[in-house]
């Protein structure tokens, strides 16, 4: 189900069958709202996580990816604070039962990833909305708090990421912002950089640095341990030893 970007039945949008309660067993409120939106692929070995994949093997990058993503799920689920939706792509994959339980769900349409969270920022009620990603270990509520209390005063906010993107990016949506991802590339060192650019004259804030796993190295950063458990855990210690074994080869 692709979503168009002048979406009107926000249900539909985000209930692909048929409205499902929240967790609080209350029907969704109109009117002003603040969502978060987690921006997930469909688990699939060999096309989740292919950079992370070429250092500790497709099973255990899919395996990590939905061991972190339930786990980001529980931890950022906070009803009555914002209400949590999962961006699904590709759309087919919005009922799958590899994802969380549970969760409101909405397809993130087609198109890179700029012109997917440009569709989902544009699909959803009125409201502040703050997308994250879904392999961001450190990420918390506390992060999410302080991006919707930041956009109280600006238009956009932003969490850096060390490799020049960032792993979290918000809207006040006072007013529509049509091209804030025009010409960004993504998966690179200007990724920031492009989306700045895009959004001169706008009220930016920049939060808090957040690291996320993109490949095995970003494994054995100390800041990720402990943070996913065993998993990570183990996966960096296979990265260590083989880089270990490497070096005793030259």
């Amino acid at each position: 189900m692709t979503i168009p970007a002048d979406q009107r039945d926000w249900r539909r949008a985000v209930w692909p069958a048929r409205p499902r309660l929240n967790h609080a067993g209350a029907k969704p409120r109109r009117g002003l709202d603040r969502w978060l939106v987690v921006m997930v692929k469909a688990a699939t070995a060999g096309r989740v996580k292919t950079r992370l994949a070429r250092g500790i093997g497709a099973g255990r990058a899919a395996s990590f990816y939905r061991t972190g993503l339930a786990i980001e799920v529980r931890r950022l689920s906070a009803p009555g604070r914002w209400r949590l939706v999962l961006a699904v792509t590709p759309d087919g994959e919005i009922s799958s039962a590899a994802l969380p339980p549970g969760t409101d769900r909405c397809g993130q349409g087609a198109g890179d990833l700029g012109a997917r969270m440009q569709s989902v920022f544009d699909s959803l009620p009125p409201g502040p909305v703050v997308i994250v990603g879904s392999d961001c270990p450190g990420l918390t509520a506390a992060h999410v708090a302080a991006a919707f209390r930041a956009l109280g005063r600006a238009d956009v906010v932003m969490a850096p990421s060390p490799d020049g993107g960032y792993g979290l990016i918000g809207l006040a949506r006072r007013r529509r912002v049509p091209h804030l991802f025009r010409g960004v590339r993504w998966s690179h060192e200007k990724t920031r950089a492009d989306t700045l650019a895009n959004a001169a004259g706008l009220a930016v804030i920049l939060l808090a640095e957040l690291a996320d796993v993109d490949e095995a190295d970003d494994l054995v950063r100390a800041d990720l341990k402990g943070l996913i458990g065993r998993l990570v855990i183990g996966a960096a210690a296979r990265v260590t030893e083989g880089k270990s074994m490497l070096a005793k080869a030259r």
